[in-house]
């Protein structure tokens, strides 16, 4: 069955999980981390001028309350340029572009980067899905995240998608924990963090963030685990919706993240194009 999910309110979902991840951080690691971000109607962006791989620095939520224009593209692309950044990424759902997209890309600066998958359900159906908990190795443990465990959480997360320089990128993500509109889940072999996963909450919509597993402690269903947990908060939370991102596979390719987001009641809903902007 295809949700019937709004593509508007899956997109600015996404765009708010970013955008209060990061700018919820406390005035010192703003100040560290040059963090900013501004609202065009329902357009959200955010920076992190020092932020060397540019991940974070962002805009989404296009098309969701109004048509995308090339003028409300070209105000986000000034933004960036006014905040000194050399790169962001737009994420615009394909169904919400233009006629006239690609001539308005090329006037704009704006090339095709890299592909990610949409993906989302009904709460009740991830909910009802099988027991992602009975894959779990027998060793480990799921759980929420206590505010002291919030810096070990945050290394695994960063310390595995990279982000660990400057170190007050950890910070940044160790603020998180414990926030109204957040659940920070972890497996645990012992008293060690080997996964971690997130989940953020928008009204009746919520958005599955950051789930990432220590490299050699993969394999043994701690990321299922986290989806099950994260669904039924979702729906304990009252929340209609999941969305989530993964990266798109290429010819010969196989992202078990997509897979196991799939058999927990996930679908495909499509895949999206990153348009990067550059000065």
């Amino acid at each position: 069955m295809r949700t019937t999910l709004p593509i508007g309110l899956g997109e600015r979902t996404e765009i708010a999980a970013y955008t209060d991840f990061v700018t919820g951080a406390p005035p010192s690691v703003h100040t560290t981390l040059g963090i900013g971000s501004r609202r065009f109607a329902s357009v959200l962006t955010v920076v992190i001028r020092h932020d060397p791989s540019g991940f974070f620095v962002r805009a989404g939520g296009f098309g969701a309350d109004e048509p995308v224009t090339e003028d409300a593209v070209a105000q986000v692309c000034d933004y960036f340029r006014e905040q000194g950044v050399t790169r962001a990424s737009l994420m615009i759902a394909p169904s919400l572009l233009p006629r006239d997209w690609a001539a308005t890309a090329a006037r704009l600066g704006l090339t095709e980067g890299g592909r990610f998958v949409k993906l989302g359900c009904e709460t009740a159906t991830a909910s009802a899905a099988a027991d992602g908990t009975a894959a779990l190795d027998p060793t480990l443990r799921v759980g929420l995240v206590e505010r002291a465990q919030a810096h070990e959480w945050a290394t695994v997360m960063m310390t595995t998608f990279g982000f660990t320089t400057p170190a007050a990128m950890t910070d940044m993500a160790a603020s998180c924990v414990g926030r109204p509109d957040w659940r920070q889940y972890a497996v645990w072999e012992g008293e060690r963090i080997i996964a971690v996963g997130s989940l953020f909450l928008n009204g009746d919509c919520a958005d599955m963030f950051g789930g990432a597993t220590l490299p050699e402690e993969r394999g043994r269903g701690a990321q299922t685990a986290l989806l099950t947990a994260r669904a039924r908060a979702a729906q304990a939370a009252g929340c209609r919706w999941l969305v989530a991102e993964t990266g798109a596979e290429g010819p010969g390719e196989r992202n078990t993240s997509l897979h196991n987001m799939v058999r927990s009641g996930f679908e495909r809903l499509y895949e999206r194009v990153t348009w990067e902007w550059h000065v």
